[in-house]
């Protein structure tokens, strides 16, 4: 059966294949009520591995509940992998621990375990306060800056020596800047969280980070079927025939299918959820399997259906999906 980690080779220790994502509600945030309650209902409910980021406003929830279920004695730090990422408009150099610092706070926790630069793309410098996530130039347009993708990692490696991140990686990269960073680096990216879904297979890109030894962790692994700008004519994995029938023949939902097939090509998943039921439902998936021919039948419903496009960053010289992969 599917293993429930996997070996970081380019880094320290191993992840979890199923996490708890962690960017709650599209257009608005779950309360820090919310979210640790959530964060909590994973942690009964088995989960070892949480996805967060700076920029999500989701970290200060996720705390409580951690810090909640370490004096429970249900976990002990040691236990929990947790991710977080450095967000647009702390590029800067001389910002990145210092964002990363502000994440350990909001996490009351002395380290993370993965630290992976959020986007290639940088915005113009700001504070911590979470009060401007995406600032505009004067004419409403939004303020970019650019800084070497290089010079970005020297800092994530000095995380790393300082014992603040356990392992540092990239997201949302492109194959050329990827490149770049395994060029110049010291310390190797373990992990490359990209966008993978049934309709999106992102297969060269993940590929080749096997190749490179990075473990690949896929957000929006449903294809996020909710999202508010879904255009018509586009398919939901709840809608899907495919996947129905497939369920249907499992005794399975349609998420538990999807999530199954991911683990079985090899990578990590990290649905979120703030619904206690499905948070449940979405670990429960590591006492069955998909046959070589229900494998086939889901692999054949890639559309090349990249649905986060980052839209706020196109034509930034950074941005990352002008490429092929």
């Amino acid at each position: 059966m599917t293993s429930r980690t996997l070996t970081l080779s380019n880094g320290a220790g191993s992840i979890p294949t199923v996490g708890l994502g962690t960017w709650t509600v599209f257009g608005e945030l779950g309360s820090d009520e919310q979210v640790e309650a959530a964060a909590c209902a994973a942690i009964d409910a088995g989960y070892r591995h949480i996805d967060c980021a700076w920029n999500y406003g989701t970290q200060k929830g996720i705390g409580r509940g951690l810090e909640t279920k370490i004096k429970e004695g249900v976990i002990k730090r040691e236990d929990m992998f947790i991710t977080s990422k450095l967000w647009d408009t702390h590029h800067n150099p001389v910002l990145v621990m210092e964002e990363l610092k502000d994440t350990l706070k909001q996490l009351r926790t002395e380290y993370i375990d993965m630290f992976l630069i959020h986007w290639p793309t940088a915005l113009k410098d700001q504070d911590f306060s979470g009060d401007v996530i995406a600032p505009k130039n004067d004419d409403g347009s939004i303020a970019w800056a650019c800084y070497p993708l290089e010079d970005v990692w020297k800092e994530m490696e000095a995380c790393v020596k300082a014992g603040l991140a356990k392992n540092i990686g990239i997201s949302n990269f492109n194959k050329k800047q990827s490149e770049r960073i395994f060029n110049s680096s010291t310390i190797k990216p373990s992990n490359m969280q990209i966008e993978v879904s049934p309709y999106f297979s992102n297969s060269r890109l993940i590929e080749y980070c096997k190749e490179k030894g990075m473990v690949v962790t896929a957000y929006a692994p449903l294809g996020a079927p909710l999202r508010p700008w879904r255009e018509a004519g586009e398919p939901s994995a709840f809608e899907d025939k495919v996947l129905l029938d497939i369920a249907k023949s499992k005794g399975r939902s349609v998420a538990q299918i999807v999530i199954r097939y991911h683990l079985q090509t090899g990578i990590v998943v990290i649905p979120k959820s703030i619904t206690p039921s499905r948070i449940q439902e979405n670990i429960n998936v590591y006492d069955f399997e998909l046959s070589g021919d229900e494998m086939k039948q889901i692999k054949g419903l890639d559309r090349n259906l990249r649905v986060y496009k980052e839209p706020i960053t196109i034509g930034h010289q950074e941005y990352p999906f002008d490429d092929p992969y």
